[in-house]
């Protein structure tokens, strides 16, 4: 057997992740937030990369991003350039949206916050504790218990442990943690959720023996056993029914009524709202692009004075390249974001109209085919990305939804618009008509929507609704 030695040449294509790749795909996916914060890193480390003023734009020296450019959005007549041919054509392609340069700058959504700096629960309970009669040592163990004070109200503190720390007697601890359990909001400083409830009852002179046992068997309470309550409590219908609808005005977590910091707000990325002309305006949120600036007068006098440094050169060149490598990573990012928004917009516009009967299941798949990109593409441009509508601010991620099949052969139906159908049903429902889940899956059969009885109880679930048992149960009681 002879062994054949010989040279073949094949040819085959890879794709190469170089850094620049790999930071450019990882912005698509990057939150407002997470943006700015690696915009600001980068112009800390690149001389050349400022941040634009309001009159920037317009001085020689400056190299504007297009992706910073606040006037960048779904329109046609805005003027030339590679974004606005672009843009245009994925609105010529799409003839439900309208000149957008019809709509008056006033309608437009005016996202500026004023909100005033609201008091902290910490701060709530500092005040009280200043102006309690507290000893020294009372004092201390108070702002001891109150730096354990949870944002929900709750403590969870080992006062023995405590006591240990201080030098001080744990009935010292147990006195002064019942002082601040008298404190405003009613209900904070307990350790669990019986002691809050507990505490509430107690300022409002409703903690009677049988209040006192159902406080105790919470557990019963959360699995709507009505029956086993009254055998707890002792008494009879009308006053477990008294009981439970006193135990629902209690708070269970009274400090969330206090802010914990700052308040969070959702800023959406894209705006989409009405036309005149008819369809849809859609717009990026101009607050929420970096204006990024290359100051190409200071490169050319630093490259002048380091010309015959080749090292100083090289470090420069450097500079240079990666801003202009963020520059058009940022208009990149810009113009993807758009054409996924659009596209969305496109598919969901009956959802912009008539509401969330009307979603229509989508996936990752037809957009990306639709503006010929990768899914995964799609997929990063969708993550932590929000729109605002007519319809209120949803993540983009919240139009891509399951297909369920229709049973009458016609277009398939959203899983989320099959939920509000059946959280719809179920708040619709009587003590005489209390709907099983066979009963719902039967009912969404008759109007088109081909869905099984274990998925209409996944989803149920999913929007923690009791059975059709425990409710019928809540409405005897009148709950």
């Amino acid at each position: 057997m002879e062994s054949v030695v010989s040279l073949l040449q094949r040819q085959q294509q890879s794709l190469v992740m170089t850094p620049q790749l790999i930071a450019s795909i990882r912005l698509l996916q990057l939150a407002h937030a997470e943006l700015h914060q690696f915009v600001e890193q980068e112009i800390e480390k690149n001389p050349f990369l400022e941040l634009a003023s309001d009159d920037s734009a317009t001085s020689g020296d400056l190299s504007p991003v297009s992706g910073g450019d606040p006037n960048i959005g779904a329109r046609e007549n805005d003027g030339d350039g590679p974004m606005r041919a672009e843009t245009s054509e994925l609105l010529r392609q799409w003839k439900s949206i309208r000149d957008t340069a019809n709509v008056a700058a006033g309608d437009r959504p005016a996202l500026e916050e004023f909100a005033a700096s609201t008091e902290t629960l910490h701060d709530h309970v500092a005040r009280q504790v200043a102006l309690t009669a507290f000893t020294p040592q009372e004092r201390m163990i108070a702002s001891q218990l109150t730096d354990h004070l949870e944002d929900t109200g709750y403590i969870h503190v080992d006062l023995l442990e405590l006591a240990r720390r201080l030098n001080v007697g744990e009935a010292d601890v147990e006195r002064v943690l019942g002082t601040l359990q008298l404190f405003d909001p009613p209900g904070i400083f307990a350790r669990t959720l019986s002691e809050c409830l507990e505490i509430q009852l107690r300022q409002r002179d409703r903690f009677d023996p049988a209040m006192a046992a159902l406080v105790a068997n919470l557990e019963m309470l959360a699995q709507r056993d009505f029956q086993a309550l009254k055998r707890q409590c002792r008494v009879d219908e009308d006053d477990i029914l008294d009981m439970l609808h006193e135990i629902r005005t209690l708070d269970p977590k009274p400090g969330n009524r206090y802010q914990s910091g700052g308040p969070d707000y959702i800023i959406p990325d894209v705006w989409v709202l009405p036309s005149p002309g008819g369809g849809w305006q859609i717009e990026l949120n101009p607050d929420m692009l970096p204006k990024v600036l290359i100051n190409q007068t200071y490169f050319a006098e630093v490259s002048r004075l380091t010309a015959h440094n080749s090292e100083d050169q090289a470090f420069l060149n450097e500079c240079f390249q990666n801003a202009s490598w963020l520059v058009r990573s940022l208009d990149q990012r810009a113009k993807t974001i758009l054409k996924v928004a659009t596209e969305i917009v496109r598919q969901q516009d009956v959802f912009l109209e008539h509401g969330i009967a009307h979603l229509r299941p989508l996936n990752l798949k037809t957009v990306a085919d639709a503006i010929d990109m990768h899914e995964s593409t799609v997929s990063r441009v969708t993550s932590n990305k929000y729109m605002l509508t007519p319809r209120g601010v949803f993540e983009l991620k919240y139009f891509f939804t399951v297909a369920i099949a229709s049973s009458q052969g016609g277009e398939a139906h959203s899983a989320e618009a099959v939920r509000h159908s059946i959280k719809a049903m179920i708040t619709a429902e009587t003590l005489d008509h209390v709907f099983s889940d066979e009963e719902i899956a039967a009912r969404l059969r008759k109007t088109g929507i081909d869905i099984a009885r274990r998925t209409v109880t996944k989803y149920r679930e999913a929007m923690n609704i009791p059975t059709s048992v425990q409710r019928r149960r809540e409405k005897r009681l009148g709950l």
